[in-house]
């Protein structure tokens, strides 16, 4: 699978990584098995970028990860971990103290002397104008816990605010067809400062699949039942912040444009991987055989302009008015 680099740290990852929020929690359950199995098949299609977080069932994703790759020497995955949400979300939390501490337990849990990106998880927005959160950043660098550092935001003015900081490596963000703010400003700009882009919630917590009806109904668990108002975290995060009836009439809409070839989760991930900018995207996968697909979008042809304009369209319509003055 193709690699592209993020430019300030000079890192790689493969254009489809794996997101691994559904191997910890929050989106029902997923056996051992299971997640250690959605792993291998990712790893064997050619993804090398794991993206995992210590709140993701208290650090049982991370785990999980670092024991498949202890039976696989002989891959080159590069991990990146997020921080900072297991306290109050208070910008006072985020001091070097509490890095030590949560990067100490990350090193554990994920069985590594140094992690190779870490992140900040979402944090408070006065966090990213800190002078001393990000000469923190830079002393767990120094003191070798971490290759490199990056942030994980909700909004695009973070996204900016954090890009024009020197040492910031990545920007993850909500990238998707039905939450195109991005394109207009952070990844012009990320390019331009050599950040690698990070696209999460690629397929809008599974609207994009075009599986769900109005009817569907998911696990108490499930964020997509607890968090649907934004009663758990940030409203965003769960069908990117699309009211759920309205994102399954768009998703059918958006289903009916997919190529010969292509299933309309694959036409989400192509969309995001064609954007000049992203370096990576990282849908999750509750089976093997959703990590293979994900991975085969990387060998599919480039979308037409046609497409492209319809699905922009689509989202200009539908969508655009929902989201766009919150994120």
């Amino acid at each position: 699978m193709d690699e592209r680099e993020f430019g300030r740290s000079g890192q790689h990852a493969s254009v489809v990584g794996l997101g691994t929020w559904q191997l910890g929690a929050d989106w029902g359950d997923v056996a051992d098995k299971d997640a250690r199995e959605v792993l291998e098949a990712a790893a064997e299609s050619g993804v090398t970028f794991f993206d995992t977080a210590d709140v993701y069932g208290d650090g049982r994703s991370e785990q999980t990860i670092a024991g498949f790759l202890a039976g696989r020497p002989d891959l080159h995955v590069e991990v990146a971990t997020k921080m900072g949400r297991r306290v109050a979300q208070l910008p006072e939390n985020y001091v070097l103290d509490n890095f030590r501490a949560w990067n100490d337990r990350s090193r554990r849990n994920l069985g590594v002397d140094r992690i190779d990106l870490v992140q900040l998880h979402c944090p408070p927005t006065p966090v990213y104008s800190s002078d001393e959160v990000f000469d923190a950043l830079d002393t767990l660098v120094e003191e070798e816990r971490v290759a490199s550092y990056g942030v994980s935001v909700e909004t695009c003015d973070e996204a900016l605010t954090a890009i024009a900081r020197p040492n910031v490596a990545s920007v993850q963000i909500i990238l998707n067809p039905f939450r195109m703010k991005p394109l207009r400003q952070v990844l012009p700009a990320a390019r331009e400062a050599g950040v690698g882009i990070i696209a999460r919630v690629p397929l809008a917590s599974g609207l994009l699949s075009g599986k769900y009806t109005k009817d569907t109904v998911f696990g108490a668990n499930d964020h997509r039942t607890f968090n649907r108002h934004g009663e758990a975290f940030d409203q965003g995060e769960t069908f990117s912040g699309v009211d759920f009836a309205t994102g399954v009439e768009a998703a059918a809409e958006f289903s009916a444009l997919a190529p010969e070839g292509f299933t309309p989760a694959q036409l989400a991930l192509a969309w995001i991987i064609q954007q000049p900018g992203v370096t990576t995207v990282i849908p999750g996968a509750r089976s093997p055989e959703q990590a293979r697909a994900n991975a085969a979008v990387a060998k599919l042809p480039k979308l037409s302009q046609d497409t492209l304009d319809a699905i922009e369209d689509l989202y200009d319509r539908r969508i655009k008015n929902q989201v766009e003055t919150r994120w």
